[in-house]
């Protein structure tokens, strides 16, 4: 286990959660006319807090690709789920709000799954999977259920669309990180000619923008409380499933590794849930027709 990986992994987080705090900030007055578009986007992109959050959020990723190429997916993964601890230091400064019984069992739940998921599980690399049925179908189920939830977001956009499409943007970049480990090993295999010969560059692109616009119309529609849990809780468990799956990664299998393999992960969701329903966690949204001209104003 590289402590490289380990501090790339965890700086990776803090800039998403600084970002996803800053995004939110924007998006909550951008108009509900942008839902789902990516007019959305255009929109925002004049404004400055929105585009301060966007330059830590692509820092993040930068972080997380080189993290990724130096580690494996279930190693990575859980790490990236302590944004939310990065999202609730920034929105507790801006609150003013104490961390209270609740934030800190949140807190220990979190960073206490994710110590033992790693420590238990042993993340390792093996050979990737050649098999390519077992490929497209994890990837293919992924997608599809990222894409049933997003369409069950558009009938319930004002109540558990949110939280939905946070759902979806979860398994959306659980994918996306997937194939940029995939996209790494191409590079490192064959310099830039063998990288720029596959999809799974290409892929990476289109399902970082479908992700992005599933998280802005999140942000737009409701508090962070009411999005940032799911989208964190999602993909670590989807990279997980990609990283196992077809990447090649390997755990411990025996029963008590997956006893308590299985007692992190439970506890990181369970400490993402707490720390998401925390206070601290901006409340308010600000929606309707004058939302265009608020969010050009704001900065």
């Amino acid at each position: 286990m590289s402590v490289l990986v380990l501090v790339l992994a965890v700086c990776a987080a803090c800039c998403l959660g600084f970002g996803f705090v800053l995004q939110q900030n924007a998006a909550e007055r951008a108009p509900l006319g942008d839902f789902l578009s990516p007019r959305l986007l255009l929109d925002l992109v004049r404004v400055p807090r929105w585009l301060a959050g966007m330059g830590l959020m692509v820092a993040g990723l930068v972080l997380g690709a080189i993290a990724l190429g130096g580690g494996e997916l279930t190693l990575v993964e859980p790490l990236l789920a302590t944004n939310l601890l990065f999202a609730l230091a920034l929105s507790r400064v801006q609150t003013r709000q104490p961390l209270g019984r609740q934030g800190w069992t949140g807190l220990a739940l979190l960073a206490g799954g994710v110590s033992a998921f790693i420590v238990a599980g042993e993340p390792r690399g093996g050979s990737a999977v050649t098999d390519p049925v077992r490929h497209w179908l994890i990837v293919g189920v992924m997608l599809g259920l990222a894409l049933l939830l997003t369409l069950c977001a558009g009938r319930l956009r004002l109540t558990w669309g949110p939280a939905l499409l946070a759902l979806a943007a979860g398994l959306v970049y659980g994918v996306q990180d997937a194939l940029t480990r995939v996209s790494g090993r191409r590079f490192s295999a064959g310099g830039l000619s063998e990288l720029l010969t596959g999809w799974q560059p290409y892929a990476v692109v289109v399902l970082g923008i479908t992700g992005l616009v599933l998280v802005q119309s999140a942000f737009e529609t409701a508090p962070l409380r009411r999005s940032l849990p799911a989208l964190t809780a999602a993909q670590p468990l989807a990279g997980i499933v990609c990283g196992v799956g077809f990447l090649g990664d390997r755990l411990r299998t025996d029963a008590g590794a997956l006893a308590w393999e299985a007692a992190g992960l439970a506890a990181i969701v369970v400490g993402i849930v707490l720390l998401g329903l925390h206070p601290a966690l901006p409340q308010g949204t600000g929606t309707g027709e004058s939302g265009r001209e608020r969010a050009l104003e704001r900065s």
